[in-house]
């Protein structure tokens, strides 16, 4: 079988037409590892910012709140497998920011954490996601040296922290996206533009409707904040609408703040107000948790709610609480909390798998075609190896390793190439963004000059071949260059559309490690028809064959 292997490589090194099948499986490969590879990498990026963004579980009673909290909290604290808990209350508000048209100020609707940010770092990466702050030596190494945060009049990492000390002042942390005036530069980095206009500079109004823990809509209310800070949780629907203000100013503004509880249909005082019988308890509406390292979140899920039975129990014991707490909370884990998001792009991946697997089918089928046609131009060939010995199976085995190779070499060319994109993609997509420099449509330009000159050439001399081929090349860079002329930037990740700010770029290695193997086994198939045929081959019609 010696032979095999060495007419395999000898039709490989001595003919072009395998090139274009190599090149074929190639950019099938690499179209199925760069579209799989976005695909995995936006569902890791959605399930790493959903645990960032919250911590491994959610305990949730929304709009009223639960009453006791801080005692939730100390349970919590006692609770095997916790590593931290923080309160917090979601709900939606109106800012009155300090620009707009005519010197008038502009109105965004936001969401709105009431949080305690101390708690909130330890359970979720808050201050990491902190933008005005010092960087690490790492981040420093890769900044920009206009970057504002290499001064430390940018550093107000310790003002975000203390928006919820009561010896200060209310603080407000922005979303880095609501601001107008923060523009985002090629690297993703931020400077405010003027740099006057830079948010921790300015006040802000936030209004805001308490309900009653009865569920009833008071008179709205607001407080005046001063930005201290703005974060970068690199998911921009978060980044361009929450707001983040103190917890304890939060539950002043929405009435949940603890106070006297008064017995409206009790006995009153001699001023006919009614008898104080006890103290409201202040409210939480979410409370975010995080468990210990290496502790699964599903059973982090069952240790919350066991504390919260515990809890309920002990509120419901005690005669002294005169709020009791809802006997129903809502407590999810991190995934369970995004589902909604998770499993549509979960279907999505699955789908484009099963999509572009008609891909193989392509490679295959082109593979089948060429080395159909060699077999049928090797005709004489293989009967003169039928006539001197061979075997059936040494004639299957010459197109099939022949297939093999193929397949290896366009399926480890395609992974690189797919590699070298997805490893790029986003300053490949950074410079789609910009107009073609003047450079590049003068290149284009002069291969399309070179190409039509070679054109010409081969028309003099009468090859007919040689002058369609420049024909077209003179007519795809032409076509080139003029598009690269008139190119002034396209977005293609808007990223308002697609929930995070910067395209996956890391290489699912398992799938694309599937679709080699998958571009190597249609090459297989594709090589096998052919193979067939040539070893049914009868050397005597073969030698009679022209």
């Amino acid at each position: 079988m010696v032979y095999a292997s060495l007419l395999a490589n000898r039709y490989l090194a001595s003919r072009v037409i395998p090139l274009i099948a190599v090149l074929a499986v190639a950019l099938n490969v690499a179209l199925v590892v760069i579209v799989v590879s976005v695909m995995t990498g936006f569902l890791d990026m959605l399930r790493s910012s959903g645990r960032t963004l919250m911590g491994d579980v959610v305990v949730t009673h929304e709009i009223v709140g639960i009453p006791d909290y801080e005692r939730f909290l100390e349970i919590l604290d006692e609770t095997p497998g916790v590593h931290a808990a923080s309160p917090l209350i979601e709900t939606f508000g109106l800012v009155r920011m300090p620009y707009g048209r005519d010197g008038e100020s502009r109105v965004e609707p936001v969401q709105v954490w009431a949080v305690d940010p101390r708690s909130l770092a330890e359970v979720t990466g808050f201050a990491e996601a902190v933008y005005w702050r010092a960087p690490t030596d790492d981040e420093r190494a890769e900044l920009d040296e206009r970057d504002p945060r290499l001064d430390e009049t940018f550093h107000k990492l310790d003002d975000a922290l203390a928006i919820n000390d009561p010896d200060v002042e209310p603080g407000m942390v922005l979303g880095i996206e609501i601001s107008p005036f923060n523009s985002r530069t090629r690297r993703g980095t931020y400077r405010p533009t003027p740099s006057e206009a830079w948010m921790p500079l300015h006040d802000v109004t936030l209004s805001l409707v308490p309900v009653s823990s009865g569920g009833r809509i008071a008179e709205p209310r607001e407080g005046r904040f001063r930005i201290a800070n703005e974060f970068h949780s690199k998911v921009y629907q978060v980044d361009s609408q929450r707001v983040m203000i103190g917890l304890a100013e939060g539950q002043r503004l929405l009435r949940m703040a603890g106070g006297p509880l008064y017995d409206p249909d009790g006995e009153r005082d001699e001023n006919g107000r009614p008898l104080v019988i006890g103290r409201s308890p202040s409210r939480a509406t979410t409370i975010l948790v995080r468990g210990d390292d290496g502790l699964p979140p599903p059973e982090l899920k069952y240790a919350v709610s066991a504390a919260y039975d515990r809890f309920l129990a002990e509120l419901r014991d005690d005669p002294e609480a005169k709020v009791k707490p809802p006997s129903f909370v809502d407590i999810q884990t991190w995934e369970e909390r995004l589902r909604d998001l998770i499993a549509p792009v979960e279907k999505e991946r699955d789908l484009m798998n099963v999509l572009f697997s008609i891909i193989y089918v392509v490679s295959a089928a082109l593979v089948l075609s060429i080395f159909w046609a060699i077999v049928h131009e090797k005709t004489r060939d293989i009967g003169i190896l039928r006539a001197v010995g061979a075997s059936r199976s040494g004639i299957l085995w010459i197109f099939l390793q022949w297939g093999l190779v193929i397949g290896v070499i366009g399926a480890c060319v395609g992974l690189g190439l797919g590699w070298l994109v997805v490893d790029n993609i986003n300053a490949i997509h950074d410079a789609m963004g910009e107009a073609a420099p003047t450079w590049s449509v003068i290149v284009a330009g002069g291969l399309a000059a070179a190409a039509l000159l070679a054109t010409v050439v081969a028309a003099w001399r009468g090859s007919l071949l040689h002058g369609l081929i420049w024909s077209l090349a003179t007519i795809l860079l032409a076509a080139i260059a003029f598009g690269l002329s008139r190119h002034e930037g396209a977005v293609m990740w808007d990223p308002s559309v697609y929930y995070f700010d910067r395209i996956p770029s890391r290489v699912d290695l398992l799938r694309a490690g599937a679709t080699m193997i998958g571009a190597v086994v249609f090459s297989i198939l594709g090589a096998a028809i052919p193979a067939a045929k040539a070893a049914d081959t009868d050397p005597v019609r073969a030698l009679r064959y022209e």
